[in-house]
């Protein structure tokens, strides 16, 4: 396993497409010494496709951009007031004799996200076949609080990543089937009585990402297999 940890890369808002080539650019021109990288991001306004998305889940006329990528999922939307945080890594440093699975991958990036919500005494589980992060408890218990779509291609190395909704205009997301699933409600901290500064959370998700990836211990729970990312050569 590898024993140097990821680059944190503070980005500030950034417009989704350019930020979209420069993943793929590092993710093409890595080598096997390439150390990996976190990317911290705050985007403008933008809806974005995964490669199975049906655009029927876009609901109405709007002015957001939608964006085709090449992440696995369905359609999510992203925008100011929200952690993104994209894991451009090389699975094959992250397993003592081997890769770190996929699956693997996706629950230790979901139980970075409970554990982050958890410090801010807020409860968050995994739903299966359902991607993200859910409210476990309360009023708006199974409402969607984080999203998460990865590319892993055929060498092992990553890029896209993950969602936490902190301080968000959440109107968007009701223009859209979230994930693919019509009337699903989704939150952010504040709806859910947390006042927290954008930055003390994006790095606070940040350093929780780096020391669940530092770990060869399987995170708590598994998710299904809805759960594994696209993979291509």
């Amino acid at each position: 396993m590898s024993t140097i940890p990821p680059i944190i890369r503070e980005l500030g808002r950034a417009d989704y497409e350019p930020t979209f080539a420069a993943m793929r650019a590092f993710t093409d021109a890595r080598t096997p010494e390439t150390r990996d990288e976190l990317w911290i991001v705050e985007h403008p306004p933008v809806f974005t496709l995964g490669l199975g998305a049906d655009r029927a889940h876009v609901l109405a006329p709007h002015d957001v951009p939608v964006v085709q990528t090449d992440r696995g999922g369905e359609v999510t939307y992203h925008g100011p007031g929200q952690v993104v945080i994209y894991l451009l890594m090389d699975l094959r440093r992250n397993k003592p004799g081997g890769k770190l699975y996929a699956r693997q991958f996706v629950a230790k990036i979901e139980q970075a996200v409970i554990d982050v919500l958890a410090a801010y005494n807020l409860a968050g589980e995994r739903v299966a076949g359902a991607p993200g992060i859910y409210m476990a408890d309360g009023p708006r218990k199974g409402a969607k609080i984080a999203a998460l779509g990865l590319k892993v291609r055929g060498n092992g190395c990553t890029y896209h990543g993950v969602s936490l909704n902190v301080a968000m205009d959440l109107d968007p997301f009701t223009w859209i089937n979230p994930c693919g699933y019509s009337g699903l409600a989704t939150v952010d901290m504040r709806t859910m009585g947390v006042e927290a500064p954008l930055a003390d959370v994006q790095r606070a998700l940040a350093r929780e990402l780096v020391r669940q990836l530092a770990t060869s211990e399987p995170a708590a729970e598994l998710s299904s297999s809805e759960l594994v990312p696209e993979q291509t050569n």
